[in-house]
């Protein structure tokens, strides 16, 4: 075996996702992101399966394994009760392991997701919160949306959630200490070191690209050229 394939084989969601795969397509035919993007679950566990290195660093360095939604809709259908969803979360994070993902366009959007989810959880405890929603960063959102921003202690009170309160409710304020716990965790568990290598590796590229890393965190957010849907 190559010594990509062996590092796949190191995680366990790899080792469950791909048990007696037969390559039916089942798992294309009931995928979400396949109906809009160019991406096929079945081919990626076809070039996996296949074992070549230069194949699976390839796929690594590609777009195409950051379009899955990791809904898992391919284990409810797959007669063999694989998961090409697993599948794609290892090769996401060996892609991240390496920083091969600065090489795609969709993989450099992990380093703008991993600074506002990521930074959102330890600082808020919530993966979404109003408190670092910009609707300046959202144009997509609309004008309702910045007038909730501007007016949401009022509005997510009358919908009765206990915005930044104390005690029980929705959006409620987490405590430092839980916010502390959390942070220990990502730290045990290797979640600092997976946020720093991913910074780290940002920062090379933004670098190459002659970017400061600001331009290339808000390019990475924001930047989205053609040919990644089946409409195009």
């Amino acid at each position: 075996m190559g010594k990509l394939y062996d590092e796949l084989c190191k995680d366990y969601r790899f080792k469950e996702g791909l048990k007696t795969c037969i390559n039916c397509g089942t798992c294309t035919a009931i995928c979400p992101a396949a109906e809009f993007y160019k991406y096929d679950p079945r081919k990626i566990l076809d070039t996996v399966q296949r074992r070549d290195e230069a194949e699976i660093e390839a796929l690594l360095k590609s777009d195409t394994i950051w379009y899955c939604g990791e809904c898992m809709s391919c284990v409810t259908r797959c007669p063999r009760k694989n998961g090409a969803g697993l599948v794609i979360m290892a090769l996401r994070n060996l892609s991240a392991k390496l920083g091969y993902f600065t090489y795609s366009e969709k993989g450099r959007q992990l380093w703008p997701l991993t600074k506002i989810m990521t930074g959102n959880i330890l600082k808020t405890g919530y993966c979404v919160h109003p408190s670092t929603f910009d609707p300046d960063d959202h144009p997509e959102a609309g004008p309702i949306s910045r007038w909730v921003m501007e007016n949401k202690e009022e509005v997510f009170g009358r919908l009765g959630a206990n915005y930044q309160g104390k005690g029980p409710g929705a959006l409620r304020r987490i405590p430092q200490e839980d916010l502390d716990e959390l942070q220990a965790i990502f730290d045990v568990t290797g979640g600092t070191e997976r946020i720093q290598s991913v910074e780290k590796a940002s920062r090379a590229k933004a670098e190459e690209m002659g970017m400061t890393f600001d331009e290339y965190t808000k390019y990475a957010f924001e930047h989205c050229s053609t040919g990644h849907f089946n409409n195009e």
